[in-house]
């Protein structure tokens, strides 16, 4: 479906309907397509963030060079969850997926280990060390957790759910995501 700018400033189209073309563009489109494999490190989040309110802005006519809060946009337009969120339980829903499915490629890469020599220096940020940051157990652990569908569902939505904007973050997940 190709939408016309016309279309989407015509005054007789509610915000609502608009805020689900940008969320249907956005939000499944190929902006998070196969966000499930990503390294989303704190850097990666501010992006995707940045994308999101990029949007937006455009959507409400927002100029860059006024001075509103990203607060006052979320709040205008009713935004009950953040790009970077949805991006984070898709990961954690990933993992319990391949979790539950005892022969697949994918549970073997994730839980399994590689032989050889380490390479020098600090290691890359893996996708389970992202996971462990998250929720903040062992990977070992999580796989237990998911082994149950409805407790993995419960703590990942705990997860995603208490992680705060990541333009205002302290996290202690520094070394993971830098």
């Amino acid at each position: 479906m190709i939408v016309d700018r016309a279309e989407l400033n015509h005054p007789d189209i509610p915000m609502i309907g608009n805020c689900e073309v940008i969320q249907s563009y956005v939000y499944l489109g190929s902006t998070i397509s196969n966000t499930e494999t990503w390294t989303v490190r704190l850097k990666d989040r501010r992006r995707i963030d940045a994308l999101e309110m990029w949007c937006w802005r455009r959507l409400l006519r927002i100029p860059w060079t006024a001075f509103r809060t990203n607060v006052l946009t979320l709040e205008e337009l009713k935004v009950k969850e953040r790009l970077s969120s949805t991006v984070q339980r898709r990961i954690l829903k990933f993992l319990g997926h391949i979790t539950r499915n005892k022969h697949s490629m994918e549970r073997l890469v994730v839980q399994g280990n590689v032989e050889g020599k380490w390479s020098r220096g600090r290691s890359p940020t893996r996708w389970t060390d992202i996971i462990k940051a998250t929720t903040q157990t062992s990977i070992v652990q999580c796989s237990r957790n998911a082994e149950d569908r409805d407790k993995w569902r419960r703590i990942a939505g705990a997860a995603v759910g208490k992680e705060k904007e990541p333009s205002s973050t302290t996290t202690t997940l520094s070394r993971v995501n830098d």
